[in-house]
């Protein structure tokens, strides 16, 4: 072989290594990540992998899940650790968009919750709403202090902002009967409180998706005994975090992946995850519903609960992007 011809199958090869070097760092060193701070509930029941897996097979990003309590996940959010929230307290959403930290605020998402317990029910709550079952769990509690009966998040999550306000409307003040023998705190996500109230045959509060997730295959046996009504509603929310507060996010890219959770597509991926697995719905994709008016009485309530100045988002957070709310 003569000296030129080595010459031009070297560069050749040269040429060779350096496409398929470029393919490889495009393909696994310059994806982008998006970083999600999210509530325990998405997660733990894993519609928030779902989510991962399916966005990540058509966008090129990876996704960084950082799952806490919504009272930390908007922390973090705050702090520059994340650039996308995914939560279910509306009353600290607002005020998460009212300190700057979060815009295009959409719903994208809902269930219920529901107070579960130990299937003889010891309280007698059964058929009761859940102002009465808390009174009745209350009133046992107080004759049984030395037991637990009551096991509580107490984390700050949108979980634990519910229970205080069911507790509330049924006339105790959450923080002074959290002191009682009766009444217990794991200050840790869903999964494991339900694991606690559990082994300690307790009542608690849980997002209906978690506790399907631990029933179905036997890991709790407590029993879904107060479910449903506008009292026990569970609204999901995400936003972006506003790069005019905190530096370095990836707003861009927060953005598309907004837009593809109210998609038609994303809005699928929630309504239909794990039904088959639990013949029944885990989450309901509320975009539509919103859009539609419809189911009712949910959209109604929805909007009473998880609307601010009768709207998901008002206008001064939008940030330009009308196209969200046509």
């Amino acid at each position: 072989m003569k000296a030129w011809q080595k010459i031009l199958i070297a560069a050749a090869l040269a040429t060779v290594i350096v496409i398929a070097g470029t393919i490889v760092y495009f393909d696994y060193f310059a994806r982008r990540r998006l970083r999600i701070s999210t509530t325990t509930s998405l997660y733990d029941t894993g519609l928030l992998d779902e989510i991962k897996s399916t966005y990540e097979a058509t966008h090129n990003i990876d996704i960084h899940i950082i799952s806490a309590g919504t009272g930390i996940a908007l922390q973090q959010a705050s702090a520059g650790d994340a650039d996308i929230v995914l939560v279910h307290a509306p009353s600290q959403e607002l005020t998460f968009l009212e300190n700057g930290y979060g815009v295009c605020r959409k719903i994208i998402a809902y269930n219920y919750f529901t107070i579960v317990g130990p299937s003889a029910d010891p309280a007698r709550i059964t058929g009761e709403n859940a102002t009465e079952a808390l009174k009745k769990i209350f009133a046992y509690g107080r004759e049984h202090s030395d037991q637990t009966i009551w096991v509580s998040r107490g984390d700050n999550s949108g979980t634990f902002s519910k229970e205080t306000s069911l507790w509330t409307a049924a006339g105790y003040n959450q923080t002074e009967i959290s002191s009682e023998s009766w009444y217990a705190t794991t200050g840790a996500g869903m999964a494991n409180t339900l694991n606690v109230a559990n082994q300690k045959g307790a009542y608690t509060l849980s997002d209906i998706g978690t506790y399907l997730s631990l029933y179905k295959p036997g890991t709790i046996q407590l029993k879904s005994i107060i479910a449903g009504g506008k009292s026990l509603l569970n609204v999901y929310s995400v936003m972006a975090v506003n790069p005019a507060k905190v530096s370095n996010v990836s707003f861009n890219d927060a953005i598309d992946f907004i837009k593809w959770l109210v998609s038609d597509t994303g809005q699928q991926v929630i309504d239909n995850y794990a039904v088959a697995e639990y013949s029944q719905h885990l989450f309901y994709g509320a975009v539509q519903a919103l859009k539609n008016g419809s189911p009712q009485p949910d959209v109604s309530w929805i909007q009473s609960y998880a609307y601010f100045n009768d709207t998901e988002c008002p206008a001064q957070w939008r940030d330009d992007h009308p196209e969200l709310y046509s």
